[in-house]
């Protein structure tokens, strides 16, 4: 029963997660621990049938608690308490950053030119992929009744993408589905959600969140199986590259992240940052401490 409660938190932290733009919801995976163990019950799913479903089913269930009842709670916070809330995930993915800088230093050995390529690479790919946030965009409720076939291969592709940054820690499947454009429509669709359940007779309503969701989800689960498969080989055969690309992905993932305090406001000025270097210096030294013991 205690294993079933702790994946279901674990679930309901990463949906969490997924809601925010810029948070890699693989790195908050091996911050808690259960990274090795999600991929590990993706690839070896039909040996362990019973362990892997125990682990999985209430794992997913709780990401769906957390995507469906957290997301309006998560954007009340972007806006009103903005400063505070990204600089403690800004904090969270700082902290893990010297753990896979000793990792890649495994031994005690220097950073050779390879190892400082695959860091600076990745780096400076996310740092420009990061400038090109979209701003002003329509109603999502105007756009969800205008969506064509393209859209629908859009999210399908959305989903795929966003299922492999699950996977890469260093990137966030929310900030891949903004560089899309696709953003406000899926946050729209998940959050009319709940007004669904309360009314299962709107069909125009469940036809809409269908439009977005479902090529979503068949592409959450084709880009999880894919990817899962090929980060275990190269975590296997390649772990100091691999550990070397997370780590510019991680770096570039602060940047991005402290680029979203321009983007939401509220509160005092004085009091937010005072708020937020403590909640930056919180996640930091919890994801550190956390991380410290799991890599």
């Amino acid at each position: 029963m205690k294993k079933i409660a702790r994946s279901f938190f674990n679930g309901l932290v990463l949906g969490i997660v997924q809601i925010i733009p810029g948070v890699s919801g693989g790195t908050i995976a091996l911050v808690m621990g259960v990274y090795f163990e999600i991929i590990e019950a993706i690839n070896q799913f039909k040996k362990n049938l019973r362990k892997n479903l125990v682990f999985l089913i209430p794992l997913l269930a709780g990401m769906a608690a957390g995507i469906v009842g957290f997301s309006s709670l998560v954007d009340y916070l972007l806006r009103n308490f903005s400063f505070p809330t990204v600089s403690f995930i800004t904090g969270l993915v700082a902290g893990v950053v010297p753990c896979f800088y000793f990792q890649v230093r495994a031994k005690g050995e220097r950073l050779k030119a390879k190892d400082l390529a695959l860091i600076i690479v990745p780096f400076a790919v996310l740092f420009l992929l990061s400038f090109l946030r979209q701003t002003g965009a329509a109603n999502p409720a105007d756009m969800i009744t205008s969506i064509s076939l393209p859209h629908i291969l859009l999210f399908f592709a959305g989903g795929f993408l966003a299922a492999a940054a699950l996977i890469i820690p260093g990137v966030s499947g929310s900030f891949v589905l903004l560089l899309l454009g696709i953003y406000p429509l899926v946050i729209y669709s998940v959050s009319s959600i709940r007004f669904l359940l309360t009314d299962l007779s709107n069909l125009d309503l469940m036809l809409d969140i269908c439009k977005v969701l479902v090529p979503m989800g068949i592409g959450v689960i084709a880009g999880v199986l894919s990817m899962a498969k090929l980060i275990e080989k190269l975590l296997k055969n390649y772990s100091r590259e691999v550990y070397s690309v997370i780590l510019g992905l991680l770096l570039a993932s602060i940047f991005a992240l402290s680029k979203e305090l321009f983007f939401y406001g509220g509160g005092s000025p004085g009091f937010m940052i005072v708020l937020g270097v403590f909640t930056f210096a919180l996640g930091a030294i919890g994801s550190y401490k956390l991380a410290e013991k799991r890599l």
